[in-house]
C-alpha cells in the first residue's frame, strides 16, 4: 500500500471554520448563476484552507460556467490530488477535457468514476457516451482519404432536389439572394417557419465560393462620410440578432457590418442566423464581413450544439458541408488601416505581422497552437506580459503585448469579441483593445447586456449601443448540444 507523503498546509480551526461559511456563501452565489462572484469566495475559502478538494471541485465547475476551462481543468486536477476518491473532481475534469475537445483524455475520467460506483447510471451513461464519441472519431480517422481534393460540395446535386408543391417559403430567385428574399427568410424564421434543404444547399455552396476568393485578412476601406457596424458573438440567439437590425436598420451598401465570429452553438437558432448571415454575404459581399471564431469549428459544434441542431432540422451532409464553408472564413479584418478586427486576440510573439497573418493557410479545422489558434482563442489580461489561457488554449496577453504590435504594424487599436462582458463591451488596456459581445443573456443565465460598435470612416472612433435581450420561442439554449455538456450550461 502506498503511503502519501505530501505534506498538506496546516490550517487553524478557525480559519477551517471561515473557509466553511465562505463556501456556503459561494454556492448561493453559484445557485443565483452569479459565477465569477461564486468564484471569488471559493477562491478567498481556498486561501484560507487548501486542503479541502469540494473548494477546488466547487471553483472548477464555475470555471466551466464561465468557460474558462484551463482553469477548470488545473482545479479539477488539484481536487482528485487532494482527494482519490472525490469523484465530482473527475466529473469536473472530463468536462473541461470535453470542452476542449479532449476526448480521449474525458474518457479516462468517466472510466475512473465508473470504477469506483459500477452501479451509478449517470456515470456508466456518460462513459457509453463519451466512449461513442472516441469510436466514431477513430473510425472516421480509419476512412478518411488521402485525397484532399473530394468534398461533400463536389457530391452536392441541387438538380435531385425538389421543391414541393405545398412549400411557401422564401424562394432565390434565378438562383440568386435579393432583399426580396432575405426579408422573407427573417419573416418566415421569426415565425418559426424553415427554409427549404434545396434553398439552403444552394446558398452554402455559394458563400463558400465567394469566402474561397478572400484572403485570410481582409482589408475594408470605409470613406470619411459613411458608418460601418461590429458585431461579436450572436451564438444562436436569432431573436436578438434581429434586434440588432430593428436599432440598427439591415445591412446595405450604405449600412455595412461585420459580424466577428461565434455566429452558431449554445443558443438553438443556430440555423436561423447562419442563414441570414450567410444570405446578407451573398447580398451584399462588398459590404457584410464575417470572421471565423472558435465555435466554426467540428468539434465545438459537435459538442455545443450546431451539429445537432443541423442534423435535426436537416441532414447530417449538410453538418459536413458546413465543416468545409467554416474551414474558408477569413480569419480578420483590418478597417481603415487602422483597426484590426479578430474573433480572439493577439500572439505568443511580438514579430506577427499583418502580413503574415493575411499569408496564414486557414482552409482547416483550427489548430492547437499558432497564428491560426491564437487569432481565434486567445484574451487579453489586465497584467503586462503574457500567460497561460484561462481556456487552455492560446494565449492572455498584456496591454504591453498589445502596444507592441499596434506600434509593429502602424495601427490604432484592436477589437476583438469571444468573451461574455456584463455592459456586452470592455475597454482595456488604455483603450486600444476593446471586446465586444452581442448575444445579450447569454445562454438564458447570465444577465448580460449585448453591444455592437459603430465606427465612421472620418475618425474611425468607436460608439457603442448597448441593449437587453428580448423574448425568444420556447426552446431553450444546448437543446441541440451533446448530453455530456449538461452539467455545464
Amino acid at each position: 500500500m502506498s503511503v502519501n507523503t505530501d505534506i498538506k498546509p496546516s490550517v487553524s480551526p478557525e480559519d477551517a471554520e471561515k473557509a466553511e461559511k465562505i463556501k456556503e456563501e459561494a454556492n448561493q452565489c453559484f445557485r443565483k448563476q452569479d459565477y465569477n462572484k461564486a468564484i471569488d469566495l471559493y477562491t478567498k475559502a481556498i486561501e484560507l484552507n487548501p486542503n479541502v478538494a469540494v473548494y477546488y471541485g466547487n471553483r472548477s465547475i464555475s470555471y466551466l460556467k464561465t468557460e474558462c476551462f484551463g482553469y477548470a481543468l488545473n482545479d479539477a486536477s488539484k481536487s482528485i490530488e487532494l482527494d482519490k476518491t472525490y469523484l465530482k473532481g473527475y466529473y469536473r475534469r472530463a468536462g473541461a477535457h470535453m470542452s476542449l475537445g479532449k476526448f480521449k483524455l474525458a474518457l479516462r475520467d468517466y472510466e475512473a468514476v465508473t470504477k469506483a460506483k459500477p452501479n451509478d447510471r449517470d456515470a456508466k451513461e456518460k462513459y457509453t457516451e463519451c466512449n461513442k464519441i472516441v469510436r466514431q472519431m477513430a473510425f472516421e480517422r480509419a476512412i478518411r482519404v488521402d485525397d484532399t481534393k473530394k468534398s461533400i460540395a463536389d457530391s452536392i446535386n441541387l438538380e435531385n432536389m425538389a421543391i414541393e408543391d405545398e412549400y411557401n417559403g422564401p424562394k432565390l430567385e434565378d438562383g440568386k439572394v435579393t432583399l426580396e428574399f432575405m426579408q422573407h427568410l427573417m419573416k418566415t424564421y421569426k415565425e418559426q417557419g424553415k427554409l427549404h434543404r434545396k434553398y439552403a444547399y444552394k446558398i452554402l455552396l455559394d458563400v463558400k465560393q465567394l469566402f474561397m476568393s478572400q484572403p485570410s485578412l481582409v482589408e475594408i476601406t470605409i470613406p470619411d462620410d459613411s458608418k460601418f457596424t461590429v458585431c461579436g458573438d450572436i451564438h444562436g440567439q436569432f431573436y436578438d440578432l434581429m434586434n440588432i437590425f430593428n436599432l440598427n436598420g439591415l445591412p446595405s451598401p450604405t449600412n455595412p457590418y461585420l459580424f466577428n465570429g461565434d455566429f452558431v452553438d449554445r443558443g438553438s437558432f443556430s440555423v436561423e442566423c447562419i442563414f441570414t448571415l450567410f444570405g446578407f454575404k451573398l447580398l451584399y459581399p462588398e459590404h457584410f464581413f464575417m470572421s471565423r471564431g472558435n465555435h466554426e469549428s467540428q468539434t465545438m459544434n459537435q459538442m455545443y450544439g450546431f451539429e445537432g441542431e443541423v442534423k435535426a432540422k436537416y441532414t447530417a451532409q449538410m453538418s459536413e458541408l458546413f465543416t468545409e464553408v467554416y474551414n474558408w472564413l477569413p480569419l480578420a479584418h483590418c478597417l481603415n488601416g487602422r483597426i484590426l478586427v479578430m474573433h480572439g486576440g493577439l500572439f505568443s510573439r511580438d514579430d506577427v505581422t499583418l502580413e503574415e497573418i493575411k499569408e496564414i493557410d486557414r482552409n482547416r479545422q483550427p489548430p492547437e497552437e499558432g497564428l491560426m489558434c491564437e487569432l481565434l482563442w486567445s484574451d487579453p489580461q489586465p497584467q503586462v506580459g503574457r500567460a497561460p489561457s484561462k481556456r487552455g488554449v492560446g494565449v492572455q496577453f498584456g496591454p504591453d503585448v498589445t502596444k507592441k504590435f499596434l506600434e509593429l504594424n502602424g495601427l490604432d487599436y484592436v477589437i476583438r469579441s469571444h468573451e461574455v462582458k456584463n455592459e456586452g463591451y470592455e475597454v482595456a488596456h488604455d483603450g486600444k483593445c476593446i471586446t465586444v459581445f452581442s448575444a445579450p443573456n447569454y445562454c438564458d443565465t447570465m444577465g448580460n447586456k449585448g453591444a455592437f460598435i459603430v465606427l465612421k470612416g472620418k475618425d474611425m472612433k468607436p460608439q457603442y449601443t448597448t441593449y437587453e435581450a428580448v423574448p425568444h420561442p420556447n426552446v431553450k439554449p444546448m437543446a441541440y448540444a451533446n448530453s455530456l455538456l449538461s452539467l455545464i450550461c
